[in-house]
């Protein structure tokens, strides 16, 4: 019982450490746009995150999870050995959070789950046996890898090219403003309600079909729109020569679409990232309670509650790193473009949903943002701060999977 009770602290501790790297590294990301467009302040994207990433995270994050992150893990094969399942999820955690540390503290922007799937796969394969593992769930996160940023980035580029073509580079951007964006703040809603309602609402046991999900998702839009046409009728008109005034009151006009994107996204990726975090802490939790390896275990509230706390202070304490490389180095943002990235980022991640292919907020957030970049040429790039997060990217995998294998060894010959 003494021992059990010492994996259950443990595992909430290394939960507590990875849901810290979660926060200082991936929720810098999805804050990256708005915040390196200048829509949201620092502190604004703290507020933000620790209202509705904490919000996402312990209302919608838990419910029957998988413990094994998705089938990665054949978990039938360790029921004669149940302390492996507990010594290779602590060392996962443990591995997971150590890597998003150092990629935080070099401001590389990477995929948790990705780090967590190469922690789990790591400490299986080596630790255990490579029959343990699915490997053609390995091959199609792989996949991801290229698909995501890819289809991002178009959906980016032809946002913003619209944008251009209709407010940006007419003569009186103002009155073309008010046209065309109350059609891109439905946009804006339906996809934003779409996230939400498919990434958060389903561990609540509010199941809503498809049909359902876009019939909400286009009354919220609609809704949304009116609310912002009314914002942009109160915007005094000026005569077409004053065009600096127009761009500047155009993108006043976008950011207060991107606070709406921040809000939404926030609470949509602590609903759903956070699994990163509880689900190895929740099998731990299941093993060291019951004896029994199972697929599946029932995430605490108070690992919850743990998980959304370590989030807010990772954004708090680490994040500011990671925004900067995402937000304000790889292309310069403004507004307008900042809403074409996090848009085309909310609609990838909806078709992924649809599709069943499994992708990174990380990928998605970087392909949008070099989207909107490359509509204004090549040389609005960084490329060397590209070419650095690509290499982030590669390694991920394989360091948290040595990071694990490693933890796992110590405590298997420690605590076996």
């Amino acid at each position: 019982m003494e021992q059990a009770i010492f994996y259950i602290i443990l595992a909430s501790a290394f939960a507590l450490f990875m849901a810290w790297g979660i926060g200082a590294n991936d929720v810098a990301n999805a804050m990256a746009p708005s915040v390196g467009s200048k829509a949201i302040t620092i502190k604004q994207a703290i507020l933000i995150a620790a209202i509705f990433e904490f919000a996402g995270a312990v209302l919608a994050g838990g419910g029957v999870t998988s413990t094994i992150r998705r089938g990665i893990v054949d978990a039938s094969l360790l029921s004669g050995q149940p302390e492996l399942l507990v010594f290779g999820m602590l060392a996962s955690l443990l591995s997971a959070g150590t890597w998003l540390l150092i990629a935080s503290r070099f401001g590389w922007p990477v995929s948790t789950t990705h780090t967590i799937i190469g922690a789990v796969v790591g400490f299986a394969a080596i630790g255990i046996g490579f029959s343990t593992v699915h490997w053609p769930q390995v091959g199609q996160i792989a996949m991801s890898w290229v698909v995501s940023p890819v289809v991002a980035g178009i959906f980016a580029w032809l946002l913003f090219r619209s944008v251009q073509i209709l407010v940006l580079d007419r003569r009186n951007p103002l009155r073309a403003a008010r046209r065309w964006v109350p059609g891109y703040i439905f946009l804006a809603g339906f996809f934003m309600t779409w996230v939400t309602v498919d990434k958060g609402l389903a561990h609540v046991g509010l199941n809503f079909t498809a049909l359902q999900a876009n019939a909400l998702a286009v009354a919220i839009g609609l809704l949304i729109t009116a609310i912002g046409t009314v914002f942009i009728l109160r915007i005094p008109y000026q005569e077409p020569e004053k065009r600096d005034f127009h761009y500047v009151t155009v993108e006043r006009i976008f950011g207060i679409l991107m606070v709406v994107t921040a809000c939404c996204m926030a609470f949509a990726h602590g609903s759903n990232d956070v699994a990163n975090a509880v689900g190895p802490a929740a099998a731990v939790i299941s093993v060291a309670s019951s004896g029994d390896v199972g697929q599946e275990a029932v995430v605490p509230l108070g690992i919850l509650v743990l998980g959304g706390i370590g989030i807010v202070i990772g954004l708090a304490s680490y994040g500011h790193r990671v925004i900067a490389t995402v937000g304000s180095n790889i292309t310069s943002l403004t507004p307008s473009r900042g809403f074409a990235a996090g848009l085309a980022a909310a609609a990838t991640i909806v078709m992924a949903s649809g599709t069943g292919l499994p992708i990174s907020t990380t990928h998605t957030v970087v392909g949008a943002i070099l989207g909107v970049g490359l509509a204004r040429g090549i040389a609005a790039i960084d490329l060397r701060v590209v070419g650095s997060i690509f290499m982030s990217w590669i390694i991920t995998v394989p360091a948290g999977a040595a990071l694990s294998v490693v933890f796992f060894l110590i405590f298997r010959a420690t605590m076996g």
